[in-house]
């Protein structure tokens, strides 16, 4: 799965938020249905625009950005 196949952010669509090519449905909706505890087939269900392949995109496209952003430990200060 190459999740550039199907996710894009477009300066025109909802001001460049990563969304499922040709919807206004934003990655971040996506993941945050399924971080909610619903299944695939609960958001495409939800989101008919979607396919599953669309729901794994959002998945993979996560999966990247996890790996490419580092995140700063949050200290307590002694």
């Amino acid at each position: 799965m190459n999740w550039q196949d199907r996710i894009l952010g477009d300066p025109q669509v909802l001001r460049g938020k990563s969304c499922s090519k040709g919807t206004r449905i934003p990655a971040a909706l996506v993941l945050g249905y399924l971080a909610g505890g619903c299944g695939t087939d609960a958001v495409v269900k939800e989101l008919p625009d979607l396919t599953a392949a669309d729901v794994a995109a959002c998945l993979d496209y996560a999966r990247e950005l996890s790996h490419a952003q580092t995140v700063a430990a949050l200290r307590q200060p002694d």
